[in-house]
């Protein structure tokens, strides 16, 4: 069965996403075209980027580096699930996701983003970032806004009304994910060889 992983990419105190990731988590469970687990940032520490060579080498020498890639590896597809800081991606979460290269290549991405404005500007700095690890980011994405699915900011109340855009995002994603299956099979044996 298809594997995906929900990246939780906020690791600050008192973060909303957990109650944004759980949601999708929830919502993604009820499916049987695929099995889909959260992979929170908070359980994988890694310093700002600290690999002597270019992660498009694959010559990790860290053992974090070779954790993480271990853990991204395993996973066919991703929802990323990301607020907004200062009209970008997290720091942390862009650190992470420039750790590693081919692990990325060629898998499906969705994006849950939330802040005063949806989030909108983060997710479409992950889109940039997504192309240039070869990942096939779906159209639907989901923006939650603070102001009006979040009570008082901090407690997560989404509308229904989101669920046919999360629904939506989650069919595309398992649906590119199936469709780039033969292209990570050819990079898997390319690379054993």
């Amino acid at each position: 069965m298809t594997t995906m992983g929900i990246i939780l990419g906020s690791t600050r105190p008192n973060r909303v996403g957990d109650q944004v990731a759980w949601w999708v988590l929830d919502r993604a469970s009820r499916r049987t075209d695929a099995g889909f687990e959260l992979l929170d940032l908070r359980d994988h520490p890694l310093p700002h980027l600290d690999e002597p060579l270019p992660p498009s080498l694959g010559q990790y020498q860290n053992e974090h580096t070779r954790q993480w890639a271990e853990t991204v590896a395993a996973y066919d597809g991703f929802v990323i699930v990301t607020p907004e800081y200062n009209h970008g991606i997290p720091g942390v979460l862009k650190n992470a996701l420039d750790y590693l290269y081919a692990e990325w290549n060629n898998k499906a991405l969705g994006l849950v983003s939330y802040g005063g404005a949806g989030g909108a500007r983060s997710a479409e700095q992950l889109r940039l970032v997504a192309a240039e690890l070869q990942m096939a980011d779906v159209r639907q994405q989901v923006l939650l806004s603070l102001l009006t699915d979040f009570e008082n900011y901090s407690v997560f109340k989404p509308g229904d009304h989101h669920l046919h855009a999360l629904d939506t995002m989650l069919d595309q994603v398992v649906a590119w994910t199936s469709a780039l299956a033969p292209l990570r099979t050819t990079a898997a044996v390319g690379a054993q060889s």
